[in-house]
């Protein structure tokens, strides 16, 4: 069960016109699911975004990167579930662009305009002739007001729909943003989460959307692990319709830039945040926040750290406040010149440790109190300079286990 997060009600979203989504169950891997999304874009739409890092990235980012790099103006995104098409060769490239070039003879548009996603079962061949069978249904429940069934259409292992939607003003315009996200098991993003969309209809010149895009993604999906493991899949994308009208959002210090730039951004932390909670038998979400740091870079290898750490992820699921595992993980970190006697550490408001060791305040019933709740604040204070970084993890459970040996059966 999600650590509180409940599924956002379609009446508490807003459309983006110039984009559709439709959906259809194509039976991928199993009959009787959503399991195929299709999202059109109008003419002059914008699309930008930031691939997995892993270097057996799969058929579909690379087909992605591809038709992205033609200069072709997309017009649809094809999404599936059940089949990741990852690691299967030339064989998994050639069913990509297959699946693409069916959606690009609906739409009328030429297949590098399409844009294809996958997640699933790594190593299996795409049952693209299912992909090619549903499409006609995706074409027909085509409409803009289809997020929740959308967010539903590319969950795997997740329990809950992720979609969070805003309005942001403008200047004198108001523009719509929303986004839907999947994930909860092999994440630890090297550039966003295992899938992600947010769209506007606002004007963006095509550098300030990447910008955007970029900015949001290291503020959010890579801010987040569930196991420490990056996918294959992973790929955010946000997509400018234009549908609004007047200028172009365009220069990064225009207050019209700066305002997208927060909405953007507070619904990409959302749902990277509903992802960890989301995790994979999660019962904790845990902030991990590193204070004082010399840099970023060295707050944030603190925090994965921690974050990281089978031992910390099981002693946060048993309630058990072996607080020792922390200290432990922060030395490991990796920061060669660390001053073990400046650093603090904290549960919640509770001093845990200090002048490297025990905190003299510090008592056992206050650590498991903390322990015991479903959300908890790591703090750590280098108090080596004025950086920091935080981390949105969780914790790791029985059921984690359970999920993963099972997740083929």
């Amino acid at each position: 069960m999600a650590v509180n997060l409940k599924p956002t009600r379609s009446e508490d979203l807003y459309p983006v016109p110039g984009l559709k989504l439709g959906v259809a169950e194509a039976s991928i891997r199993r009959a009787g699911r959503k399991d195929l999304l299709l999202m059109t874009l109008a003419e002059g739409a914008q699309i930008a975004g930031v691939f997995t890092q892993n270097r057996f990235c799969a058929a579909p980012v690379q087909v992605a990167k591809e038709h992205l790099a033609s200069g072709k103006p997309p017009r649809a995104l094809l999404v599936n579930t059940g089949n990741a098409n990852a690691g299967t060769g030339a064989d998994g490239l050639r069913r990509a662009r297959e699946t693409c070039a069916a959606a690009a003879r609906l739409l009328n548009c030429d297949p590098a305009q399409v844009l294809p996603y996958s997640t699933g079962v790594i190593m299996e061949p795409l049952p693209e002739e299912r992909i090619v069978a549903g499409l006609p249904a995706c074409v027909a429940d085509l409409r803009e007001d289809n997020w929740v069934r959308a967010a539903e259409a590319i969950m795997t292992t997740d329990t809950v729909p992720k979609v969070r939607s805003l309005r942001v003003r403008l200047g004198n315009r108001t523009a719509a943003v929303t986004g839907i996200a999947k994930g909860a098991g092999m994440i630890r993003p090297d550039m966003a989460t295992m899938l992600g969309f947010i769209a506007t209809d606002a004007p963006v010149t095509p550098q300030a959307l990447q910008r955007l895009a970029s900015d949001a993604a290291a503020r959010s999906f890579n801010r987040v692990s569930v196991d420490g493991d990056t996918s294959t899949n992973d790929a955010f994308m946000l997509i400018a319709t234009g549908a609004l009208g007047g200028r172009a959002v365009g220069e990064p210090g225009d207050a019209e830039y700066t305002a997208l730039r927060a909405a953007v951004t507070e619904i990409a932390q959302w749902l990277a945040q509903a992802i960890v909670r989301d995790g994979e038998g999660a019962t904790k979400f845990i902030t991990v926040r590193v204070e004082k740091g010399g840099d970023e870079p060295e707050c944030a290898k603190v925090a994965y750290a921690i974050a990281h750490s089978p031992l910390v992820k099981t002693a946060f699921f048993a309630s058990d406040p072996n607080l020792g595992r922390l200290l432990a993980a922060v030395g490991n970190a990796g920061i060669r010149d660390l001053d073990v006697d400046g650093v603090e550490l904290y549960l919640d408001e509770v001093l845990v440790a200090e002048r490297g060791g025990r905190a003299p305040g510090y008592r056992e019933e206050d650590g498991q109190r903390i322990m015991k709740k479903s959300e908890i604040t790591v703090r750590v204070v280098l108090n080596r300079g004025i950086a920091e970084s935080v981390v949105w993890t969780c914790d790791l459970s029985h059921e984690y286990v359970t999920i993963n040996a099972e997740y083929r059966t």
